[in-house]
């Protein structure tokens, strides 16, 4: 039988799917632009003098079901304020996953202590409860839960474990605005929940970050490692921990109080299109959409990440099935490497100092099938503006995902 003209793909010369663009990120008017403009004209633009950090940390707070909010420079410092806050460093061991953005891990070297990587489940990506336990030793003082793709981790399991082992937990909350857990927004689950409002971010301001809490000892002592080791009420010149300068400029915040303003609708919207896309995914042969836990309440869709089964695709390579759906004017990628197979672990140095050897671990060792299947083999990656178009748009990508599933089977 011949093979049609819309057949062919795009990637050996046929008409790709889609030539027009998807919808643009950042989505801002002249509402973030008067903002800004009206910091400028302040000439208050740091938070020590100015009012809008405080106003994005109570507003922020509010909307992630939390008491208190600490707004700092990006996501990663976020990660390493919170671990300060702690006391957590040279011979700790924190517990973390393996499939996430490297901050999640180097965060954990940057106080001097050591990441312990355990592997993800299988459907959401996210650490499995049921492999904390057996990393636990006498040296392990917190676990950080990330909610990847917007996607919460199974908050009942993480917390059940480090109750029982009397272990802190810092979701690393960074995809997650506005995703939920049983009805609760993430970050406010755990002892500290961490943020980011990078640029890709669905909650963006180009940079910056924030740490969550409802303990106000917490607040406190995440406030204080952020300002430079000052205490709230203290001298200027008054500094009673270890800290260094990870304050928001006023710039960011007002962006961000605009933002926000943005997020709900910008949520729901995400919502309704990823339901949409997962519907017209879950028929064609060899991808698995997404199926969230039934007690997420809300996923972010910071990501849209379906798997591929080559063996329903010709047996072909996922990277030619990106490859080919990226020229059906689809934007997607692989997304994570293992983050234990990162340069930065694989070469650890040795060092004659107590506190660097005590850290090093031999993560050539380490192995999670699940975790190294998820990032060799089958995750693909969409991208959360995407989801901010409209039904036509969810077609699209379905219609170039099912024009290469027959074209690599043929």
């Amino acid at each position: 039988m011949a093979v049609g003209v819309a057949d062919v793909l795009a990637i050996d010369g046929g008409t790709p799917v889609r030539s027009r663009p998807w919808p643009q990120w950042p989505v801002f008017d002249e509402a973030e632009e008067q903002a800004i403009l009206n910091v400028l004209r302040s000439g208050k633009w740091w938070s020590v003098e100015g009012t809008k950090v405080r106003e994005f940390e109570e507003a922020f707070a509010r909307f992630q079901d939390a008491q208190f909010a600490v707004c700092v420079t990006n996501g990663t410092a976020a990660l390493e304020v919170a671990l300060r806050a702690a006391h957590i460093g040279c011979g700790d061991e924190v517990i973390v996953p393996p499939y996430t953005f490297i901050a999640t891990a180097t965060a954990v070297l940057a106080v001097g202590a050591t990441p312990v990587f355990v592997d993800v489940e299988e459907e959401s990506l996210n650490i499995d409860p049921a492999k904390i336990e057996e990393a636990i030793t006498p040296r392990t003082r917190a676990i950080i839960p990330v909610h990847i793709a917007g996607c919460p981790a199974d908050m009942d399991g993480v917390l059940e474990v480090a109750r029982k082992h009397n272990l802190l937990v810092i979701e690393d909350a960074a995809q997650a605005h506005a995703a939920e857990w049983k009805g609760t927004k993430v970050g406010a689950i755990g002892d500290m929940g961490c943020f980011s409002f990078q640029a890709s971010k669905n909650l963006n301001a180009g940079e910056g970050g924030a740490v969550i809490t409802n303990d106000p000892h917490w607040a406190d002592q995440v406030w204080s490692v952020h300002n430079v080791g000052r205490v709230r009420g203290g001298r200027w010149y008054e500094h009673h921990v270890l800290g260094s300068n990870f304050r928001m400029t006023e710039f960011q915040a007002a962006i961000l109080l605009c933002q926000l303003q943005r997020l709900p609708d910008q949520t729901e919207r995400r919502t309704r299109n990823a339901q949409k896309l997962t519907e017209l995914l879950s028929q064609i042969p060899g991808i698995r959409p997404p199926r969230p836990d039934s007690r997420v309440t809300r996923h972010a869709y910071h990501l849209y990440i379906f798997r591929y089964n080559r063996e329903a695709f010709g047996g072909r390579p996922r990277e030619e099935f990106l490859r080919a759906l990226n020229a059906e004017g689809v934007p997607c990628s692989a997304g994570y490497v293992p983050l234990y197979k990162e340069r930065v672990f694989v070469n650890r140095p040795v060092s004659n100092d107590l506190c660097q050897r005590s850290m090093l671990k031999d993560y050539s060792k380490v192995y999670c099938p699940v975790c190294e299947r998820a990032c060799a083999e089958e995750a693909v990656w969409l991208y959360q503006n995407m989801l901010l178009g409209d039904e036509e748009d969810m077609a699209d990508i379905a219609t170039a995902v099912a024009k290469v599933q027959r074209a690599f089977t043929k």
